[in-house]
Formats: C-alpha cells, structure tokens, sequence
C-alpha cells in the first residue's frame, strides 16, 4: 500500500517538473536564435585535382587453344531384366451358398373406411358500400404563401 501512495504522490510532480524544463528551454532557445548574428565565412577557393595520367596499354594475349577431348568411351548394353512369374494361388474350393429360410406371407389387411369431414356452415356473403369515386372529392385551393420583400443590401462606397 505505501509503494501506491508514493507513486500517486510522485507522478504528478514529475509531470510539472519536466513541464517546467521543457518549457523554459525552448524561451531560451527561441531568445537565442533572434539575438545572435553568425559571422561572415570567407569563400574558399575550389581546390583543383591534377590529371589523372593515361592507363597504360595492356598487350594482347593470344587465346589458349583447348586440346581435343577423346571421344567418350562406348557403354555396353545391359539387357533388359525379366520379372520373375507370379506363383500362382492356391485353389480354394467353392463354398455351398447358404440358403435362407423363406418368410411366412403376410396377413392381408382390409381396407380403412376414408374419414369424412363435417361440413363447413356457410356464411352470408357481405355487401359493402361502395367506394366514391374520384369526381366526388372536394377541391381544395391551393395554399398561398405571402410575398415576402426583397433584402435591401446597403451599398459602400
């Protein structure tokens, strides 16, 4: 617990104090550029650098003539290898199939009835009135909206 109390305590402290420093510097700083004036440097010539002198002639040398290769060395034929017959399987005697029993037929099932609904009762049909039609509404004026007068802008000379 003492260690959070000092931090809570010691950061915002060290915030003022590098806020303070940074701040001062660059007052100083800006003060110093404005006031002082850089001496006048004189012009150096520009040194010359000699001529490099001519690279010497280097003489031709004749190209090395390659001696002939012998002719490669002729390779016997192998012959061909032959794969060995595959043994042939051993002969497995047939197996009689096994026979299923037969099932018993099925019962013949008699035929359900259908199921009938009952009736739906019937209802009245309803007559509604009928719909007005367009000539019938009324007009209406348009709405009109009052002229409103024109800005006088003042003029300047």
């Amino acid at each position: 617990m003492a260690s959070l109390r000092f931090l809570t305590f010691f950061s915002p402290l060290l915030l003022i104090v590098t806020l303070s420093l940074v701040a001062n510097t660059s007052r100083t700083e800006a003060r110093r550029i404005l006031e002082t004036t850089l001496p006048k440097v004189p012009e150096l010539p520009k040194p010359e650098l000699p001529e490099l002198p001519p690279l010497p002639k280097v003489p031709e040398l004749p190209k090395p003539e390659l001696p002939e290769l012998p002719p490669l060395p002729k390779v016997p034929e192998l012959p061909k290898p032959e794969l060995p017959e595959q043994p042939s399987l051993p002969k497995v005697p047939e197996l009689p199939k096994p026979e299923l029993p037969e099932l018993p037929p099925l019962p013949k099932v008699s035929e359900l009835p259908k199921p009938e609904l009952p009736e739906q009762p019937s209802f009245p049909k309803v007559e509604l009135p009928p719909l007005p039609k367009p000539d019938q509404f009324p007009v209406l004026p348009k709405p009109e909206l009052p002229e409103l007068p024109k800005p006088e802008v003042p003029k300047f000379p």
